[in-house]
């Protein structure tokens, strides 16, 4: 498999290099956190929107009503690539409460030029990834966003917030009730308490 063989070398160095780019961004702009402090929720329901599936299969959000969902999108040549594997263990840690949703996205730096088939098999191979993968899609706000990322970054929708992603592997946080409660950028960790913490508060 070409993608395997391109790829190998740079995910272990992207592995070992990690922690350091995590600690560097930090305080940058991609540490950002913002809470929907109201607790508003949008006038356009989470729960009417939809996706579709790396398999091809229809998801409609009403299915995922009861549950906390984190939408990320993701890259499979990102320095924050090692975030599938903390969002695995997310997604075990809270199987009973969280759904994880990753929208891979080719939108900043061709970090993701793979198809929906060959992310999958990278996903599952490097990171034993066994949460709900979507079709490649356009998360940055441009004509063709994903509808479900209009709905995240655009107050008139969500409520509240406007922020879209500003690198692969941003984080947005619904509640078990439908509305929008986070956003968590890229250098936060999907195992660190900001947002371990936040889940939990969800269900309160």
């Amino acid at each position: 498999m070409p993608f395997f063989r391109m790829t190998s070398f740079r995910q272990k160095a992207l592995k070992l290099l990690y922690p350091l780019i995590m600690r560097l961004s930090k305080s940058s702009s991609r540490g950002k956190v913002l809470t929907n402090q109201q607790q508003v929720a949008g006038p356009v329901s989470f729960y009417q929107l939809d996706g579709q599936l790396n398999s091809g299969q229809h998801l409609p959000f009403r299915e995922l009503q009861g549950k906390k969902v984190l939408l990320v999108n993701t890259a499979s040549n990102c320095g924050y690539t090692n975030q599938y594997q903390e969002l695995q263990q997310l997604a075990e840690q809270f199987k009973d409460e969280l759904v994880v949703l990753g929208f891979p996205a080719n939108d900043f730096a061709e970090q993701e030029k793979a198809d929906d088939k060959a992310i999958a098999q990278f996903c599952q191979v490097n990171f034993g990834v066994s949460f709900p993968l979507m079709k490649k899609s356009v998360v940055v706000k441009q004509p063709d966003q994903h509808p479900v990322y209009q709905w995240l970054s655009d107050a008139a929708r969500n409520g509240w917030n406007e922020q879209a992603p500003d690198w692969n592997f941003s984080k947005y946080l619904v509640g078990a009730d439908g509305r929008l409660l986070h956003y968590f950028g890229p250098a936060v960790s999907p195992l660190s308490d900001t947002v371990t913490d936040s889940i939990k508060a969800a269900g309160k």
